[in-house]
Formats: structure tokens, sequence, C-alpha cells
């Protein structure tokens, strides 16, 4: 069995309009150049929520953003190499700690509106779901 961690991310421009949310294009399989949300496999000797922060850097640049655990996702087909069990977190950010940069196995990162969303990998569709819920934006 496989545990991975995943990182919701809101971008919050100003109180006036809709968040963003920050996802990567995958630049390795599975869904290979799908849009994805940050996140990966965690190294032994680290906390989940540590794996999550580090994740979220390599792949994008960002750093210095408090998470928060959302949910664990483990529906037995989420992932196509095999049982996968995720645990996702959420984040806030600004605009003053925006700018991305794409890194490590993400050969993009790129905000979009909650409202207008690509098709997603994973079930990261229903994480996002779960987090705009949480976090009481839709």
């Amino acid at each position: 069995m496989m545990v991975t961690v995943d990182t919701v991310i809101f971008l919050f421009e100003n109180e006036n309009t809709t968040p963003k949310v920050l996802l990567i294009k995958r630049g390795n399989d599975p869904f290979k150049n799908s849009y994805a949300l940050p996140g990966g496999f965690p190294e032994m000797d680290e906390l989940l929520v540590h794996a999550a922060k580090r994740e979220l850097h390599e792949e994008t640049g960002l750093k210095n953003i408090e998470l928060i655990q959302l949910a664990t996702y483990d529906a037995v087909e989420r992932d196509p190499r095999g049982r996968n069990v995720a645990l996702a977190f959420i984040g806030k950010t600004t605009p003053k700690n925006c700018t991305l940069k794409a890194g490590d196995d993400a050969s993009e990162a790129k905000w979009f509106s909650i409202q207008n969303l690509p098709k997603l990998a994973f079930d990261h569709k229903l994480i996002i779901e779960d987090a705009v819920v949480k976090l009481g934006l839709k």
C-alpha cells in the first residue's frame, strides 16, 4: 500500500474575488500532462505535514504556508498504480506569496478559479470540492 500527501492551496487576491486554487501539470505517469494537486510521497523519516510542505515547495516554489489537515482519501481505485491512501491538507496564501516556479515532477504550476477547473487527475476534483466546503467558500 502507498501513502501520499496532497495540498489544496487557495489564493485570496481580495475579499471581492473568487479564490483560486493551485494546480500542477504532472510531468510523469500516471496522468502525465494532466492537472493535479501538488503532492507526492513522504520520506520514511518525515511527518506527513512536512512531506506536504516539501512537495508543495519542490513542485511550485511556494513556502511559508500553514497547512491544516483536511481529510483522508482511501477509495480503492483512486490511483491506477495500486492501493494508495492520501492525506490532504489545506492552505491559504495572498498575492504577496503566490509567485510560482514549477519544479521536480511538475511541468507547470498555475492558479485556477475554483469555478473554472480543468479536468483533474486521480480524485483531486473531490478533494478540492471538500476543501471548498470546509472553508465555506461555496
